[in-house]
């Protein structure tokens, strides 16, 4: 995977949306999906918004690295934060863009553009806040260089990153999911649609067992089946 690989697909399948039925089914109405969106989020991890509650943003200079459909943004934003956002991909920043101006949430710079180029001068935040982002970075090494060029002295990084040797990883993708879809494989009226039915999408193109092998099928289990980084 290279970054132009990573910006096509997330520009794509915007992050999340797919969990919800995506922006078109809701008519581009975006006050609804954002609504929708936000509700499936912070009911299934809740634990995101008590985290946000513990960290002081008040007046303090925050870039977030990795927008997605912007609904921690908003939530760093009305914790007081002199919020700043880049994504990669285009689509995040009109949507972002857009959940802003609808909730009337002021903030200081919005960029389309890469962390291994970030635009800001060295010493600009005191928190660079990325969910879920920097462990699609293929060049991470890099990302780590510049956060750290734009963070003042006495800066934080607070970061969320999958951790592949988790309960998630060695009981649910490992062994749940994995009997789970093999099951869907072997039994009549297996769904032909939806999630699953991609799975099974995926596992007939290139082979169940092959499809099934941790290092095929880990990637469509975190971010959805046609994720492939």
């Amino acid at each position: 995977m290279n970054q132009n690989d990573v910006q096509n697909f997330w520009q794509h399948h915007p992050c999340g949306e797919s969990f919800v039925g995506g922006l078109d089914s809701f008519r581009s109405d975006y006050e609804k999906f954002f609504e929708e969106y936000d509700q499936f989020r912070y009911d299934k991890e809740g634990h995101i918004l008590k985290c946000l509650d513990n960290i002081d943003f008040a007046d303090k200079q925050t870039l977030e690295i990795g927008l997605g459909q912007g609904a921690d943004s908003e939530q760093i934003i009305r914790r007081g934060a002199k919020w700043s956002g880049i994504d990669l991909t285009a689509e995040s920043i009109d949507r972002v863009r857009v959940r802003l101006k609808l909730k009337d949430l002021a903030f200081e710079n919005l960029v389309h553009g890469s962390v291994l180029d970030l635009p800001f001068e060295d010493n600009s935040f005191d928190i660079v806040f990325s969910h879920g982002v920097l462990h699609h970075v293929p060049d991470i090494q890099r990302a780590q260089e510049e956060i750290w060029r734009v963070l003042m002295p006495e800066g934080v990084l607070i970061a969320m990153l999958y951790a592949k040797y988790s309960l998630n990883y060695l009981l649910s993708i490992s062994i749940v999911r994995r009997l789970g879809l093999l099951a869907a494989y072997i039994l009549p009226n297996s769904p032909s649609n939806g999630m699953i039915g991609q799975h099974l999408a995926n596992a007939r193109e290139i082979g169940l067992f092959n499809y099934l092998k941790m290092e095929n099928f880990i990637h469509r289990n975190t971010d959805g089946p046609l994720n492939q980084n």
